[in-house]
């Protein structure tokens, strides 16, 4: 299996572009489920992380916490916008092994960003469209470094395969 070139700074980058993705749909799920932290935690965390203030290690328990507050949620759009805050903490434990998985890796917090968004405003697809176009636009160099180390994502079958691929061939281009 071929190997991956990823720098730590290159995760860092990879995690900021991450967040700023996530963020955006935080309010999505902090207004089902004000109380529950763990998914802005888990975007905190990552931004601390791109900053070098912290090391990747306090990352994995943030990123599985708001994992969990996704399966919590009870809503599809709250759902989505937990999962991003999950996958942008996740991020910089992308493997240097070059499988589609850690394609998907590096790209499900913005497409997750995407769902969220276009499934808060009723399934209008192009609400999602325009934030993969947002995170195409402010996809940083490294991003699009380490996907042309990785194997390019299929079309699938379900919205966010589809979000996904759109998203991969856009920041290969």
């Amino acid at each position: 299996m071929d190997q991956v070139t990823i720098s730590e700074e290159d995760r860092r980058q990879l995690g900021a572009w991450a967040a700023d993705c996530a963020e955006r749909v935080l309010p999505l799920f902090e207004a089902k489920s004000p109380a529950d932290t763990r998914p802005r935690a888990a975007v905190e965390g990552i931004r601390r992380y791109a900053r070098g203030e912290i090391p990747r290690g306090p990352l994995r328990p943030l990123a599985y916490a708001a994992l969990a507050a996704a399966r919590e949620a009870g809503d599809p759009a709250a759902t989505a916008a937990a999962r991003a805050a999950g996958y942008a903490a996740a991020t910089p434990y992308i493997h240097p092994l070059a499988t589609p998985h850690q394609s998907n890796h590096a790209l499900a917090p913005a497409v997750q960003t995407a769902r969220a968004s276009e499934l808060a405003a009723g399934g209008d697809t192009a609400v999602g469209d325009r934030e993969i176009n947002r995170a195409i636009e402010h996809a940083p160099a490294a991003v699009r470094g380490i996907l042309a180390q990785l194997p390019a994502c299929g079309p699938g079958r379900s919205r966010a395969e589809l979000l996904r691929h759109r998203l991969d061939a856009a920041l290969r281009d």
